[in-house]
C-alpha cells in the first residue's frame, strides 16, 4: 500500500476541535532513543570519518562514542528528567534491553513507556523478516515490563510498504514514524486503522547535531521556538510536541544542559501536559473514531 493510500491530505484548518483535559492547552512528550550497536557490523552512525574512508571492522571510535551515551549521558537524561517530574517513552531496541539491564530497570522504575524500536538498530528495509523482529522487539519489552508495548517507531524512522500492517496485526495501537502532522491522525492498514502519534524530526539531536552540524545551543533555542509557535497554534485545538534526544548526543558533556533549559520553558507553562505516546493515543481516540 503506498503512502497516499494510508492517509490523505488534511489540513489543520477546519478540523474538529481537539481538547485535552483540564484547560491544558498541548501536549509535550519526550521520547529517549537508547540502542545497541552490533562492533560487528558497520555502525549506523559516525562521529568521526574512518580513516582513508571505507567501514573498519572492528570501528572502536565510533562504537565507544555510542556506548558513552549508555554508560554515563543516559544516566545525565535520568536525573534532568526526574527533577523535573517528566515521564519519558523510552523507545529501545529489543536487544539493548538485556545489554543495557540497568538502563531498563531504570525506565521500569520510573514507569516510562517502553516503545519498540526494533530488534536492533538496522534499517527495517534490510531486516531479513519483518514480522518476526517486530514479534521479538515485543517479546522482549513484555518479558521485562510485564506488557505488550503499544507504541513502535522504526530505526531511522524506516518502514517497509508492509510495516503499519505488520504492526496492526501484531497488536500495537500506534507508529510514530510518519512525522507530517501536530495532531494524532489515522493510517489505514489492510485490516484495522492504526493511529500516528505526532514525532518530530526537526527537534531530534540526531538532525541538528549529526547532520546539520550546529553548536549545542541550537536545541535549546530551536526546541523553545517550536514549542512557542506550536503553543501559540494551539489556542483553538490542542497539538501535540515531541523532543527527542539519544544518550551519546545531547547525553554529552556539553549538550546535556540545553536539554534540560528547553524542558524548564516548557513546565513553566502550567496548561501544558506532559504525557507518553500511549496517554496521548487514549485520549485521542477517546473522541475521535478511526476514518
Amino acid at each position: 500500500m503506498l503512502p497516499t493510500e494510508r492517509i490523505s491530505y488534511d489540513p489543520i484548518v477546519g478540523r474538529k476541535k481537539q481538547t485535552l483535559p483540564d484547560g491544558a492547552r498541548m501536549a509535550v512528550w519526550v521520547i529517549v532513543n537508547v540502542e545497541e550497536w552490533d562492533i560487528q557490523k558497520t555502525m549506523p552512525r559516525t562521529v568521526l570519518t574512518p580513516p582513508a574512508g571505507g567501514s573498519p571492522m572492528p570501528d572502536i571510535p565510533n562504537w565507544a562514542w555510542h556506548e558513552y551515551g549508555n554508560r554515563v549521558g543516559f544516566w545525565r537524561f535520568v536525573e534532568i528528567l526526574d527533577n523535573l517530574n517528566i515521564t519519558a517513552a523510552l523507545a529501545i531496541n529489543g536487544t539493548a534491553i538485556k545489554a543495557y539491564e540497568p538502563i531498563t530497570r531504570a525506565a521500569v522504575e520510573r514507569k516510562w513507556e517502553f516503545i519498540g524500536h526494533g530488534l536492533t538498530q538496522t534499517n527495517m528495509q534490510h531486516v531479513k523478516n519483518e514480522r518476526e523482529d517486530i514479534i521479538a522487539t515485543r517479546t522482549e519489552i513484555e518479558r521485562v515490563t510485564g506488557r505488550k508495548p503499544r507504541g513502535w517507531l522504526g530505526p531511522g524512522l524506516t518502514e517497509t510498504w508492509k510495516t503499519p500492517d505488520l504492526l496492526i496485526e501484531e497488536g500495537f495501537d500506534y507508529v510514530a514514524d510518519w512525522v507530517l502532522d501536530d495532531q494524532p491522525v489515522w493510517l489505514k492498514t489492510r485490516t484495522k486503522p492504526i493511529l500516528n502519534v505526532p514525532y518530530t524530526q526537526e527537534c531530534n539531536d540526531v538532525a541538528m547535531m549529526l547532520i546539520q552540524h550546529h553548536a549545542a545551543t541550537e536545541y535549546r533555542n530551536r526546541a523553545i521556538d517550536q514549542f512557542n509557535q506550536i503553543y501559540s497554534d494551539a489556542a483553538d485545538s490542542a497539538r501535540i510536541m515531541a523532543l527527542v534526544v539519544h544518550p551519546y548526543i545531547m547525553g554529552a558533556p556539553h549538550r546535556a544542559r540545553y536539554f534540560r533549559e528547553a524542558l524548564e520553558h516548557m513546565r513553566a507553562h502550567k496548561d501544558v501536559v506532559f504525557w507518553t505516546g500511549e496517554r496521548i493515543h487514549d485520549w485521542f481516540v477517546a473522541s475521535n473514531k478511526p476514518v
